[in-house]
């Protein structure tokens, strides 16, 4: 775990000293386009969406794991063998639409693909020396990182999308520091190019995009605690 974050943290440190050096190179100019700023917004709802996703893998596998010793198949790990990695994409491509330009998105996936397929192999080959053939069969049904759009239709989102509270409270500070910089950025492209009428125009969708993820986050906490409530209720009544 402690590799894994050094050397994230050694990509993450160069790509920043790439872009205080050549600014122009890889921030995106506003122009004021609809198309862009849809773009826009869509960057920072997929961060949201990474940050949700990212949460509830979390939460759900600190709930349920049993020191490791069970796989794990339910929330939304039963839809996707990854969703940790999952959410960390949308994250970062969140960030790349929201302030880079667009070649920039496929140098990110490229750079994802690289950094992450040898981690996602050699976790599924330790999981398989584990749990044989329950993860083989585990395997066989649930996608890797991408899951299927038939199973997230055919389900409720609360199930595999669990999200209690108190699972953001480790979080909190990593996604606003996040959210703040990312809004930083932003926000000074529009002021340079096109003035603070700019800047507030699209302040108004990003505070919509942000009033929407709360009542999410909101909707789907109750859900998850009216669920897991009620499956506590019925196994006492059983005992």
């Amino acid at each position: 775990m402690k590799k894994r974050l050094k050397i994230n943290g050694i990509i993450i440190v160069c790509a920043v000293i790439l872009v205080a050096f050549f600014p122009r190179f890889f921030f995106r100019s506003y122009s004021g386009r609809v198309g862009e700023e849809v773009v826009e917004v869509l960057g920072f709802a997929l961060i949201l969406l990474g940050q949700i996703i990212r949460v509830s893998a979390r939460g759900y596998k600190a709930e349920h794991s049993r020191e490791s010793q069970s796989l794990i198949q339910g929330g939304p790990y039963q839809v996707v063998r990854n969703p940790m990695y999952l959410g960390i994409f949308l994250i970062g491509l969140g960030v790349v639409l929201a302030v880079f330009k667009w070649w920039a998105a496929a140098v990110f996936i490229i750079i994802f693909i690289i950094r992450y397929l040898l981690l996602i192999y050699k976790e599924e080959n330790k999981l398989q020396e584990k749990f044989s053939d329950i993860y083989k069969k585990y395997c066989a049904k649930v996608p890797r990182i991408f899951p299927a759009l038939s199973s997230i239709v055919e389900m409720d989102v609360s199930e595999y999308l669990p999200i209690k509270l108190n699972w953001f409270k480790k979080e909190i500070g990593s996604m606003l520091t996040l959210l703040m910089l990312v809004l930083l950025v932003e926000s000074w492209e529009d002021v340079v190019s096109q003035g603070f009428g700019a800047y507030l125009k699209q302040s108004v969708w990003l505070f919509l995009t942000l009033v929407l993820f709360t009542i999410l986050v909101i909707l789907l906490s109750r859900k998850t605690d009216k669920k897991y409530g009620s499956s506590q209720g019925n196994s006492q009544n059983n005992l």
